[in-house]
């Protein structure tokens, strides 16, 4: 008789067990479902759906589009990107006297460079018969011309400025 009782405690400790066991199951399960079903609801937008690839196939459609809108920016940008290489970004700007008899700094040289370094510098001369203005190409923050002094700053001044 304890041979049984014995048997029976052990086998009601071991279905207690199991029991508790199956029971963190169910609640794993539950909470693993009402996840799920979260992600159906915002995957599904709150639309009643008859057929599920139905859905799938119209959100592979909006992938595609989408797909081609950012390929549309990327060419877009790319195209954005070749005007801005070659558009001025930098300036320079020098004033000064070339007469003692002249007063102020009326005179002024102006360096025009893209990110290359390339463009040109215009410069200004003012005398009292009138004003003079050269401009003279410039490649890689040099030129082909004799530059001035001041031409000189200009073009550095540009290449330094950080704008």
């Amino acid at each position: 008789m304890e041979l049984i009782n014995s048997f029976l405690n052990n086998y009601l400790i071991i279905l207690f067990i199991l029991i508790l066991i199956l029971l963190g199951w169910n609640i794993f399960l539950q909470l693993w479902v009402l996840r799920i079903r979260k992600k159906i609801k915002i995957f599904l937008k709150g639309k009643k759906v008859k057929d599920f690839e139905e859905v799938i196939s119209e959100q592979l459609k909006r992938m595609r589009g989408i797909e081609r809108d950012i390929s549309k920016l990327f060419d877009w940008n790319k195209k954005l990107q070749e005007i801005s290489d070659i558009s001025i970004t930098k300036v320079g700007v020098v004033r000064f006297n070339p007469f003692k008899d002249t007063g102020g700094n009326q005179s002024f040289v102006i360096a025009l460079l893209d990110k290359s370094n390339n463009g040109l510098v215009l410069s200004s001369l003012y005398t009292r018969e009138g004003t003079r203005i050269y401009t003279k190409p410039v490649k890689e923050g040099k030129s082909s011309f004799h530059l001035s002094n001041e031409e000189e700053n200009a073009i550095k001044e540009a290449i330094s400025n950080k704008k």
